[in-house]
């Protein structure tokens, strides 16, 4: 199986992911090449891309909505791969920032930070849907004193889960992902690139 580089907005989602990937899809091998925000990440997305050397390689692009419209962030991702002559790269868009994926799975987020009250917070209507949660990463700091974005992320990266997390943003990347498995670890058809 070929090598997956994700190529990603920020710190603390290379910090989630190495906790996470290993556990949800064993045996992928990857490299997570963090940057130093939006700006920094779509400037080197197309270098990167076209000075890779790796045969096979399979590249993930990954960053935070913030406030933007997450069709027109993708739209100008997936147009940067493929200008660098990447059309297969998986571009995925963290709805609204990486912090609702832990309001996704608030089971983690208690047995992380030792506190069953943020188990009941999943009840209430404004988190049944973690994607809209307006200021995820500002919700997180309130109910789990302590959250830091970095050390966090390596915590909820080792209790996150495939199925228990209700984030749309984050199953579509997990999903994306064994796509991606099943792609490169089938026999070679011949067939055209895929898009992700």
């Amino acid at each position: 199986m070929s090598r997956v580089v994700f190529l990603l907005e920020e710190r603390s989602m290379k910090s989630l992911l190495d906790a996470l990937l290993p556990r949800i899809v064993p045996g992928m091998p990857f490299l997570c090449v963090p940057h130093e925000g939006k700006q920094d990440l779509e400037r080197s997305v197309p270098r990167k891309i076209r000075a890779w050397r790796e045969p096979g390689v399979r590249f993930v692009i990954l960053r935070d909505q913030n406030g933007g419209d997450c069709r027109h962030i993708k739209r100008r991702l997936v147009d940067l791969c493929v200008r660098a002559g990447c059309a297969n790269a998986l571009v995925r868009v963290v709805c609204r920032e990486l912090e609702a994926w832990y309001l996704g799975e608030l089971d983690a987020l208690a047995d992380a930070y030792e506190n069953n009250r943020i188990r009941g917070i999943g009840r209430k209507a404004r988190f049944r849907n973690p994607d809209a949660v307006t200021r995820p990463a500002t919700v997180v700091s309130r109910i789990a004193p302590g959250f830091q974005k970095i050390s966090g992320a390596r915590l909820l990266g080792a209790r996150l889960t495939r199925r228990g997390n209700r984030s749309r943003s984050f199953r579509a990347l997990i999903e994306g992902l064994d796509r991606i498995v099943r792609e490169t670890s089938a026999p070679h058809s011949g067939g055209g690139e895929h898009t992700g």
